[in-house]
């Protein structure tokens, strides 16, 4: 075996045959470049411990996390006053880790509140800090000189002259009827005041502020000014406004300047003082101010502050002769005032341009991707899935690339000349014809593509099961195209039920009598120590509902033998390891890696049931054991897929099941709903959804190449497995990450590995689920939600060569989600603290009303977004019972996550029976020395189990020649007890015979040896019907005991409406798999025109539709059962007849 790479093995021309893509175009040769996205310089691993960088066998390094770094040292300044002798004997924090962690999520909470800090005083201070209050009301209260008529200004101040006294102006020599021709001039002057009026010149002997401003020179004719009387005697009103001046008005006007904003009239000092005053330091400045052009805007303020003694006398001449101010508003408020608006534009765009893009998305983009592909797109050409990427193991000779399971080689000759032994279960399944053409067009796959349902059981009851899988079962996706693929995570019994999950896993199972009773098999498993191995059952058969029989494979990790008889949930790794059973064998059998004996019998059973090699599946969907999937979800998911090749996951919608169960339930009814709609949605744009739900979900196992060359790994790329498959997490950001949220986790580091593909959501699609129905049990799933968020985030926002730009780019969004996520808890509280402002001061501004605009924007738009989506007005019902809930959304959830930074356990969610609070998942195992668990590739798994057959034929011949035939229910011999003595480095043993290997444990046993279970054709076949019916149980043994003729029929006797069976012929008519269609003429039953049934394409004996009979028997615990060993007592199991001699 060698590895595809780029270095290569060169051969003379004559020697190879060129790999040709299009047979009517020229030669194709492979490119290396670095330039593709695929092929960039893969990034650091978001977990890398150093253990994972050691041979096996290697020792132990130092631990992970004693190492120090900037983060480390931050945790430690920030916890100054905590010493951890202190936090060991009162904290109760009896571990060092532990201590670290309380010291991390200590840190990570200063930084939050910094945040919130930061937050709060743009939002609220720093209005009040650049502005204050007094600012404020002087820049709302300024008027234009001349901009209104009949008033007049003293000392500032607009006074309304309307309702003026002449009687009591008349005879003091003011015309008033003149003055108004100016409106707002300046009338100071014309009162009666005096230097101790103004106590702000106390001490200054300057001529300007200690003189008296009345005079013969400066006559006042009018009453004091400091007297409310005069006014009043007057008949005239203070408008409680300031005259307004601009620098124009200032400029056009005779000796006015300006000091520090305020317009002072300096007319009176100059009548008293036409000439300059010796040695008067203040005079002098005042005459160079007014001496100034008008152009230069006569502002004095720098040249009054330059001057130590002038700079004392400004409060003084601003009080004397202030005749208005300028009305612009201060450097401070308009700071603030562009902050303010700052802050308008950008939220209320970015909330309106989601809105918009979330719309357009669901209404347009959507519409296009969930439609089937045309023929255009299916007569495009394609490689074949029998085609094995770049990098995957092949042997050197092999100048197409084909994977070894569709080669032309035999591995191993059969002993035997009849034809049956070529074709049977003893020989390799390939195509004998020749190689497997390179390429094909998608028509030849199917619009549907070969789909795995990857369903997760942990605690589940059989309500749930039940309802999961018959959703998917009964989907309008063909049985034939898709794979329940159950993964039972170890030998669980959920709170108040009286089976465990593995027998309800089992009892809805129609097993597959090819396979009797599975073994258990050894895998690697996440797990630290001796949690690293594991063992697990492959329980095959069909889903069985409504006329539809589903292709299924159930796993129950059972645990290993010393796990069994100490731990009290024995196979369980929890649910990310479920996910890496799966990933790891599309993983294997994509790049020809090595198998663990799990893996192969999964390669076997998958082979059997679907007619196809587990390589021509190219979409997973991942489904929680509470979910219902809607009918079409499938389809629409697979013809996203379709649609466009650089996605590589999509989401649907999840809504809620129990939503009107309690008013937990009933507050997370449009929560889930704008999560999906207006944030996925809007991320969908992109191309960047952050988080694909792990409860539905479809991920691409390989795409194709633009060019159509060559297969892009995904989700089986290794990078992504081994990332995802790490157990060994020392801080507490590794600990969020990988803990607490499998799917972000997984989404995380698919958008890390694949910066320009696509994550998407596709709203067409639905599922319903169940959600938590207790406060208690909500907490805990949100506060493993929130934290596992913040912390895949603080990745997310660093990944470059995102779709977009600045503040239109997926970087950016991260960002906001980011830091929107750590500033709830002071986000509600200004929202409250604006609503009781709002109330008790109505904005009279629209600055002022800045901030409500921005609530009702926010607020309001999911609202309208919910209407014209579900065109239901219930659901305002709904968002009116979110809104008051914001508190329990918005503060105590968030403050009660990020407390619990530290805790990594699963709290409340999916409680087992007898299992203590705060078991978690971060518990490490015992040391051990290595991994036990055999790795191999197909090619010699297939030898060994192509030995173990081949002996297992001599020992059966020969004992049926002493003893007569007996078979146990596996089809293994059981008349002689195996002792096994394994030698290193060797492939086989020494029993009675030479011929035995020591993998003839680890293959598993396959009842495969009987003609009415030939193996089935390797080449792709049609689809399976979508609906038949199903025969009569009586009908079906009479058929089994008639059996069918041995005489072929011609293809064009078969109706459109049957389903196409084989069989092994020694006859002309043998195909190049050694099967020949069966003629249904001799059958029994009706002719094949009436038949109201049709047979599965992926098993030829069964018929669709049938009763299962796993359901009608009592279970006593049968996979507990299986997996310490067999029963012998004449029942019928899950699996067939427990009794070998009864008849299946």
């Amino acid at each position: 075996m060698a590895t595809r790479s780029a270095t290569r093995v060169r051969y003379n021309e004559p020697d190879v045959t060129p790999r040709v893509l299009n047979p009517g175009a020229a030669t194709i040769r492979r490119a290396k470049t670095l330039t593709r996205p695929e092929r960039n310089v893969a990034p650091v691993p978001l977990i890398n411990p150093k253990s994972a960088h050691l041979p096996a066998g290697a020792a132990a390094p130092a631990a992970e996390d004693e190492s120090l770094d900037a983060w480390r040292i931050f945790s430690f300044i920030v916890t100054f006053w905590a010493p951890s002798s202190l936090l060991r004997s009162i904290g109760g924090l009896d571990d060092r880790h532990k201590v670290q962690a309380w010291r991390e999520k200590m840190a990570l909470c200063f930084i939050i509140a910094c945040l919130c800090g930061v937050v709060g005083f743009i939002t609220v201070g720093a209005q009040k800090v650049l502005c204050p209050q007094i600012q404020q009301q002087s820049t709302g209260r300024y008027v234009r000189k001349g901009s209104v008529g009949l008033v007049l200004g003293v000392q500032g101040w607009q006074m309304n002259f309307t309702y003026l006294s002449e009687t009591a102006v008349e005879g003091l020599g003011v015309n008033f009827t003149q003055l108004l021709q100016e409106p707002g001039q300046d009338i100071t002057p014309y009162f009666q005041r005096s230097a101790a009026d103004y106590p702000a010149c106390s001490g200054l002997s300057f001529r300007a502020a200690a003189e008296n401003p009345c005079t013969t020179v400066t006559p006042c004719p009018l009453g004091a000014l400091n007297s409310s009387s005069t006014l009043a005697g007057i008949g005239v009103m203070n408008t409680s406004l300031i005259v307004g001046y601009d620098w124009d008005q200032v400029a056009a006007l005779d000796n006015y300047m300006v000091l520090d904003g305020a317009v002072l009239n300096m007319n009176t000092y100059m009548k008293l003082h036409p000439s300059a005053i010796p040695s008067d330091a203040l005079d002098a400045v005042i005459r160079t101010v007014l001496t100034a052009p008008g152009d230069w805007g006569r502002d004095g303020t720098r040249l009054f502050s330059y001057h130590a003694d002038v700079a004392k006398a400004m409060p003084c001449v601003i009080q004397r002769y202030y005749a208005g101010n300028i009305d612009k508003i201060t450097p401070g408020c308009l700071l603030s005032n562009l902050i303010l608006y700052a802050g308008l534009i950008v939220i209320l765009g970015l909330v309106l341009i989601r809105f918009a893009m979330a719309c357009v998305f669901s209404w347009f983009v959507s519409e296009r991707l969930c439609s089937p592909p045309d023929s255009r797109q299916l007569m495009q050409s394609a490689i074949s899935p029998a085609v094995l990427p770049e990098g995957a193991n092949i042997s050197v000779d092999n100048v197409t690339g084909t994977a070894p399971w569709a080669g032309s080689k035999k591995l191993g000759k059969p002993r035997g000349k009849d034809v049956r032994s070529l074709t049977s279960s003893a020989s390799t399944l390939v195509n004998e014809a020749g190689t497997i053409p390179s390429t094909m067009t998608l028509a030849q796959i199917g619009a549907e593509l070969f789909a795995v349902c990857l369903v997760t059981c942990y605690s589940e009851g059989e309500e749930s099961l039940r309802t999961t899988l018959d959703s998917i079962s009964t989907t309008t996706y063909a049985d034939s195209r898709k794979l329940l693929f159950v993964v039972a995570d170890g030998m669980i019994t959920g709170a108040g039920e009286k089976r465990s999950t593995p027998d309800t896993c089992v009892s809805l199972l129609e097993p597959d009598p090819r396979f009797g009773n599975p073994t258990p098999m050894n895998y690697i498993a996440v797990g630290a120590g001796a949690k690293a191995e594991n063992r697990a059952m492959v329980y095959a058969g069909h889903y069985t509902v409504a006329g539809r029989r589903t292709p299924t494979v159930i796993i129950v990790k059972c645990g290993t033998e010393a796990e069994a008889a100490t731990e009290k949930k024995p196979g369980n790794r929890g649910k990310r390891d479920s996910q890496l059973i799966l990933m790891n064998f599309f993983s294997r059998v994509t790049f020809n890696d090595r198998m663990t004996p799990l893996d192969f019998d999964l390669f076997r059973k998958i082979h059997v049931l679907m007619g196809v090699t587990p390589d021509y599946f190219e979409v997973c969907l991942m489904v929680d054991a509470d979910t219902k999937v809607f009918p079409d979800s499938l389809s629409y998911l697979v013809n996203c897929m379709h649609h466009d090749n650089m996605i590589m996951g999509v989401c649907g919608e999840t809504r809620i099941a129990n939503k009107r169960q309690s008013w937990v339930t009933a507050i997370q009814v449009f929560e889930y709903f704008i999560s999906h709609h207006l944030a996925k949605a809007f991320e969908s744009v992109f191309g960047g959804v952050s988080c694909l739900p792990g409860c539905f979900s479809m991920f691409r196992l390989k795409a194709r190449r633009d060019t159509g060359d060559d297969w892009v790994p995904l989700i089986t790329k290794p990078e992504i497995v081994q990332q995802y498959s790490q157990s060994v997490v020392s801080t507490l950001h590794q600990k969020n990450l990988l803990l607490l949220g499998e799917d972000r986790f997984l989404t995380t580091i698919m958008f890390r590995t694949f910066p320009n593909r696509k994550m998407i959501f596709l709203p067409q699609a639905r599922c319903r689920t169940i959600v938590p129905d207790t406060f208690s049990v909500l907490l805990s799933q949100r506060r493993r939600w929130i934290n596992s968020t913040i912390h895949n985030l603080m990745e997310l926002v660093l990944v470059r060569n995102t779709c977009g730009t600045f503040c239109f780019s997926t970087q950016f969004v991260v960002f906001m989600d980011l830091l929107g996520t750590v500033v709830l808890p002071i986000a509600i509280a200004l929202t409250y603290m604006l609503i009781v402002g709002m109330a008790l001061a109505p904005p009279q501004s629209f600055e002022e009303a800045i901030p409500l605009i921005l609530l009702i924007a926010v607020l309001g738009l999911p609202g309208i977004l919910i209407m014209l989506t579900t065109r239901k007005v219930v659901y305002v019902f709904w968002m009116m019972i979110y809104l008051l809930a914001l508190p329990v959304w918005n503060f105590i959830l968030p403050v009660y996550a990020f407390w619990h930074f530290d805790d990594f356990s699963w709290g409340e969610t999916r409680k087992v029976e007898g299992e203590a609070k705060g078991e978690g998942h971060d518990a490490a195992g015992h040391a051990a020395s290595g991994s036990s668990v055999p790795l191999r590739r197909w090619e010699d798994w297939e030898r060994s189990r192509l030995r173990k057959i081949r002996r297992e034929e001599r020992r059966r011949k020969d004992l049926e020649r002493m003893h007569g035939a007996y078979m146990s229910a596996n089809g293994e011999l059981t008349a002689r007890q195996e002792v096994f003595s394994q030698y290193d480095g060797s492939d086989t043993v020494s029993v009675a015979s030479s011929d035995e290997d020591q993998w003839g444990a680890q293959i598993g046993g396959y009842n495969e040896n009987s003609t009415a279970y030939p193996p089935p054709p390797t080449s792709l076949q049609q689809h399976a019907f979508a609906s038949a019916e199903s025969i009569a149980a009586a009908d079906m043994q009479a058929m089994l005991d008639a059996g069918f003729d041995e005489e072929s029929s011609p293809p064009q006797s078969r109706t459109p409406s049957q389903a196409p069976r084989y069989q092994l012929s020694d006859g002309p008519s043998l195909d190049v798999n050694g099967y020949a269609p069966l003629s249904r003429s001799g059958s029994p039953g009706p002719p094949p025109g009436v038949r109201g049934h049709a047979f599965s394409p992926v098993s030829p004996v069964r018929p669709i539709g049938a009763v299962s009979t796993a359901v009608d028997g009592e279970w006593r615990g049968h996979a507990k059962k299986r997996s310490a060993g067999r029963a012998d007592n004449g029942e019928y199991g899950p699996l067939g007849p427990l009794d070998p001699g009864a008849r299946i």
